[in-house]
């Protein structure tokens, strides 16, 4: 059994009504042991034992109203005490007049019974889910399984003879009654101290001795016909138990589901010793009581029954929804690794596809998120024709398929996999009509296959497959080829990537990504009128990254809009900085693909602007050739919005793709940026002075500014001023700085003489 949790009081615990309850059970049980105790129902012991059940009903009373936790609970623990209180002290009132106490001493006995529904729902209440089955049918089990054990108690005592087989009716019966609900609620309470985490919780066992010793004087009473001093000491001393619980702390626990399985077990036990007891009256007579006790005994427990039947096939019906996505129909990520696991537990080799279609969203925000699940629907009904016996298909969330299949014996499982991806995607060949239009489709497939050895133990195993499908998937996605095998001399390092884009993915929200700005030069002035803004990651363990160690994995795993945002919002507010401390410079910042998809992207940038203060003009956002071709139409469009708002649009790295000059006549551009592959050989090649020199006078003819990137040597420089060059950016001028070193570099530039790149010409 697990060790038990430090038992400390709630704060504001009625400390003084606990005192009392403690003196007057110790003032009960020496009363008792000494044989000075008061006859039951007379005013003395009335007097005696009122005190101790008036403060056991005010603490749980106060606990009930005060303490939040678990006040469903002790609510009726609660009630269940002032039920109590309230018999005993009214009958104890009636047993003082003429004739009457008999009666009242009788009645006494039933008190306990009468609380036993509010005791035994609490108890089966006691840390359990709010949305666990329904109270009434539990107490129902509960009050079936006390006249169960009435009546088999019955039977047995008619057939054996003896004292109690001749006693009257109303001095056996109630203490019979109250032997049988202690005895149901001392099991009850066991059996929840037993249970894993909340066997630590003290208040349990307390709760078990409260009723331990209900059970142990009313068993003593019964047997020997009288109250004997240790049985009323047992009862005085679990009235005791049950305070001190309600004062104590609650142990942390982790609540449980009610298991129908286990009430429909109890049921049929009920029903079994009812039938049993109904058989022998049926054969002997027996006694009327213990007939109709066992009557509806098996009544109540036949009604339970019932009511379990149709919990469990709820139940059932709530398990198979937890493995089925509920858009497709399909099997759910729970359902599809929960079958890895089963093939890899049995040693069957096995093939696991993960599928991922290719601009889903594009479909989501153009033709609505009804179209993008009208999509995912016949994605899966296109998909499902082509299982084998065996086969799994499922969905993992959002636009992400996979397929699990076991393979044949013979078949190499690399050569199974590869088929299986083909298969896969020629299946998403055909387009879709989704929403009145022919829509295509593909998707990047990644497999990986075990060969009947699982790669880990466990569930472990399982998730290591399923990284070695997602990489592989990734590697399709990146190549452009649709369809990859895992192969672990290719993506053996998939780990560490993946490893990587999660620590990238929490340092967004902790702030470890910082900006490093290189100067942007005017070159016929050398007067700094600009920076370029670069990201770098201040890694934790691994130190200051570059970009090219993790924007490809920010852009394969859809972490590139949350991290330009913060790129944006950092260069935005410093720009803003500087400009408000008397120094105006443009800032540059770079765009990826998937920004220029992100409709929601000029919004953004001007709310930040607005909130800012930074005029629009003074931020520049860098666009490549290769960005626009991804999707021109949408690209332009966003591109033109983000123009309207006043802000600079660049093309960078001009001159390396292939349709630049089309572009120039359609897009809102103010600025080229010549790739550092032209300036580093401008004074060697002519080739590339020619076509430097026909850039510049192209673009000044269009009204754009010109800068050179890349320039690290001042005679590079003096012949860029020379072909009519507007800017320059280079390590001749400075490497990427913080913003403080950055400031440095420029009062250091202010104090010296400018070097005009004229003047190193002459």
């Amino acid at each position: 059994m697990p060790s038990p949790a430090r038992a400390r009081l709630l704060p504001g615990a009625p400390r003084r009504a606990l005192g009392i309850a403690v003196a007057f059970t110790t003032v009960q049980i020496v009363l008792a042991a000494t044989g000075a105790l008061p006859a039951t129902g007379s005013p003395a012991r009335l007097a005696v034992g009122l005190p101790l059940f008036g403060c056991l009903a005010a603490i749980l009373l106060w606990r009930a109203r005060r303490v939040p936790q678990e006040r469903e609970v002790w609510g009726r623990v609660a009630l269940a005490g002032a039920v109590v209180v309230a018999v005993v002290a009214v009958l104890a009132v009636l047993g003082t007049l003429p004739g009457a106490r008999a009666a009242a001493e009788a009645g006494v006995q039933w008190a306990p019974v009468a609380a036993f529904p509010l005791f035994y729902s609490a108890l089966v209440r006691w840390n359990r889910h709010s949305t666990s089955l329904a109270d009434p049918n539990d107490v129902l089990n509960g009050l079936a399984a006390v006249l169960a054990v009435v009546a088999v108690a019955s039977v047995v005592i008619d057939s054996t003879g003896g004292r109690l087989a001749e006693a009257p009716w109303t001095q056996v019966q109630p203490l019979l009654a109250q032997c049988a609900a202690g005895f149901v609620l001392v099991g009850t309470a066991a059996s929840l101290a037993s249970l894993g985490s909340m066997a630590r919780d003290p208040r349990l066992w307390l709760v078990t001795a409260a009723f331990a010793g209900l059970l142990a004087g009313s068993s003593v009473a019964l047997v020997t016909g009288e109250r004997a001093w240790w049985g009323t000491a047992a009862e005085s001393l679990g009235a005791l138990c049950l305070a001190v619980a309600a004062t104590l702390r609650p142990a942390r626990s982790d609540p449980q589901p009610t298991d129908p399985a286990a009430s429909t077990i109890g049921a049929f036990v009920v029903i079994v010793a009812a039938t049993a007891v109904l058989v022998a009256a049926a054969l002997g007579g027996g006694d009327p009581a213990a007939t109709w006790c066992a009557s509806l005994a098996a009544l109540g427990a036949s009604v339970r029954l019932l009511v379990n039947v149709r919990e469990l096939a709820q139940l059932a019906v709530s398990r198979r929804e937890a493995l089925t996505d509920e858009l497709t129909g399909l099997a759910n990520r729970r359902a599809v690794l929960r079958r890895v696991g089963q093939l890899c537990d049995r040693r069957s080799p096995l093939a696991f596809a993960l599928l991922d279609l290719d601009k889903f969203k594009e479909v989501n925000d153009g033709l609505g998120h009804s179209a993008g699940d009208e999509l995912l629907r016949l994605v899966a009904a296109r998909l499902k024709p082509m299982l084998r016996p065996g086969d799994v298909l499922g969905r993992l969330g959002g636009d992400e398929f996979a397929v699990v299949a076991p393979m044949d014996a013979g078949v190499a499982p690399e050569d199974a996999a590869a088929a299986l991806g083909r298969r896969l995607a020629d299946q998403l060949a055909a387009p879709f009509r989704v929403g009145g239009m022919s829509v295509h489709v593909a998707a990047s497939i990644g497999l990986a296959c075990c060969s009947g050895r699982p790669p880990g133990e466990g569930a472990g195993g399982t998730e290591l497959l399923l990284q070695w499908a997602d990489a592989a998937m990734y590697d399709a996605k990146r190549t452009g080829t649709g369809v990859a095998v895992y192969d672990s001399a290719q993506h053996g390092d998939s780990s560490r990537h993946l490893a990587l884009v999660e620590e990238l993915r929490a340092g967004l929200g902790a702030g470890q990504l910082v900006l490093h700005h290189q100067p942007q030069v005017d070159v016929v002035t050398g007067r700094t009128v600009g920076v370029e803004a670069l990201v770098r990651w201040a890694h934790p363990v691994r130190g200051l990254l570059g970009p090219a160690e993790f924007l490809p994995l920010a852009e394969v795993h859809g972490l590139m809009r949350s991290l330009t945002d913060e790129v944006l919002r950092q260069a935005v507010a410093q720009a803003a900085d500087w400009r408000d401390r008397g120094l105006d410079l443009r800032v540059s910042v770079n765009l990826s693909a998937s920004n220029l998809l992100d409709t929601d992207l000029p919004c953004r940038v001007a709310r930040l602007l607005a909130g800012s203060g930074l005029p629009p003009e003074r931020l520049v956002l860098e666009v490549t050739e290769s960005v626009l071709l991804s999707d021109p139409d949408r690209s332009l469009a966003v591109v033109g919005r983000l123009a309207e708002l006043g802000v600079t649009v660049s093309i960078d790295d001009f001159g390396t793709g292939y349709s630049s000059l089309s572009y120039l006549r359609v897009l809102p551009v103010a600025e080229l940026k010549l790739d550092r592959s032209f300036t580093a050989d401008l004074l060697t090649d002519a080739r590339n002075e020619a076509i430097v020199a026909s850039t510049v006078t192209l673009a000044h003819r269009l009204g754009l500014r010109v800068v050179a990137e890349g320039v690290e040597h001042p005679a590079t420089l003096a012949h860029l001023a020379g072909l009519g060059c507007d800017e320059s950016q280079g390590f001749l001028h400075s490497p990427p700085l913080p913003a403080d070193r950055l400031e440095a570099w420029l009062a250091a530039q202010a104090t010296d003489t400018p070097r005009s790149p004229l003047l190193l010409r002459s």
